[in-house]
């Protein structure tokens, strides 16, 4: 990558982290912290408190994205964050389940993720993309692990109430590095075509489709794999990242040189199928030998491996596939299919893991990766990769 590329994969990974850090801190301490408010809040208020920040997601990521097409890229990034902040100051000053359930959906509101990656399709050359992609996956990765040990301790000191506030100074901070770090594009020619044409595209839903499996297999692993870990390692909840650290690093490793040599040979399209496998093949082994330690382990990592591949192969993917005055509408529907994700693995799979069991919920897991294979084969290589470093806005 040359030095603006750099800046731009750095800069968009910093906001994606500043916006999200603070959004994983919540998810361990939130409901105890819910549970114990002047008027306690229910079961079902506490998941739709977490949930319906997924689904303004999912409903604004078109929206948005053609706006970014339209207006440009930075304007809809700067309205996201400032409308994220918003969010998280609404729920950090209440002590009322339904004014914190508004607050998280005005933070689902602010669905930046199609723009900022519209954004560094923009400034990156295809021969490039995918390993910033994967920058910014890696980042929010390490984000999230991050801020899973860091959440409890944090919140003993100012509060699940002073995190959401945290939150909003957080995003509050991303604005000067969009506006000052990241580099400007130019706006591509607008295009009278819109979202319809993005849906109409087979190319692209073989994409979308594998987006939503994708993170519907993460959701649902979440769903199974804690309890795996206490019941074979004896490793309590709060000592979970001890295990998940280490396999995010072990599986990052091998990630950047995968990508940055299938890029050199024109085989990014193998390497998303045998990525694919990977995923195939680790969820059948959590299914058949999760109370052997080694197992568990290998297949976590492996797990995390094809993950964090395909995390930065499909958005590279989308933007390579669709036309440049398009690609805010293309990465609008991948979004809205991304966070659509966990809410079908999270039902589906935490429904088989409560009929049937551990072993059952992985192995029903390891059905979706075959059934992405399915229509995942169809997809064409990419086209080649274009010599030129885009225009950009210094």
């Amino acid at each position: 990558m040359n030095a603006l590329e750099i800046r731009a994969t750095i800069g968009l990974a910093l906001i994606y982290a500043l916006r999200m850090i603070g959004m994983f801190m919540i998810l361990p301490v939130f409901a105890l912290y819910a549970h114990g408010l002047p008027v306690p809040a229910s079961d079902l208020q506490i998941g739709l408190a977490i949930g319906i920040y997924g689904l303004a997601q999912a409903g604004l990521q078109i929206p948005l994205g053609i706006a970014s097409d339209r207006w440009g890229r930075k304007p809809v990034i700067v309205l996201g964050l400032a409308v994220f902040a918003v969010g998280s100051f609404v729920a950090g000053a209440t002590q009322d389940i339904h004014w914190i359930i508004a607050g998280r959906i005005l933070q689902g509101l602010g669905a930046v993720s199609s723009a900022v990656s519209a954004l560094l399709a923009d400034l990156t050359r295809d021969q490039v993309r995918t390993t910033a992609m994967a920058i910014l996956g890696a980042g929010m990765g390490l984000a999230f692990l991050g801020a899973l040990v860091a959440g409890p301790v944090v919140a003993g000191h100012i509060g699940v109430d002073g995190i959401f506030r945290l939150t909003g100074l957080l995003a509050l901070g991303g604005i000067p590095v969009v506006l000052w770090l990241v580099p400007g594009a130019p706006l591509p020619k607008v295009s009278n075509a819109g979202v319809w044409s993005v849906l109409r595209d087979t190319q692209l839903l073989r994409l979308d489709g594998g987006i939503l499996l994708l993170h519907a297999l993460l959701t649902g692993l979440f769903v199974a794999a804690p309890f795996a870990i206490v019941e074979t390692l004896g490793l309590p909840s709060e000592a979970h990242w001890k295990l998940y650290l280490p396999v995010l690093l072990l599986s990052l490793l091998p990630v950047f040189p995968l990508v940055r040599r299938a890029e050199q040979r024109h085989a990014t399209r193998g390497l998303f199928i045998s990525a694919i496998v990977g995923l195939a093949l680790a969820l059948p082994l959590l299914s058949l030998g999760y109370r052997q330690p080694a197992v568990l382990v290998g297949a976590l990592t492996l797990f995390f491996i094809a993950f964090n591949t395909l995390e930065g192969l499909l958005p590279s993917l989308i933007s390579r596939r669709a036309p440049a005055n398009q690609r805010g509408a293309a990465l609008g529907v991948y979004g809205s299919a991304q966070f659509l994700g966990p809410m079908l693995g999270g039902a589906l799979l935490g429904g088989v893991k409560g009929h049937w069991g551990l072993s059952a919920a992985f192995a029903a897991a390891a059905l979706l990766p075959l059934i992405w294979l399915s229509f995942a084969t169809g997809l064409r290589a990419p086209p080649a990769a274009a010599a030129a470093a885009p225009t950009l806005d210094k």
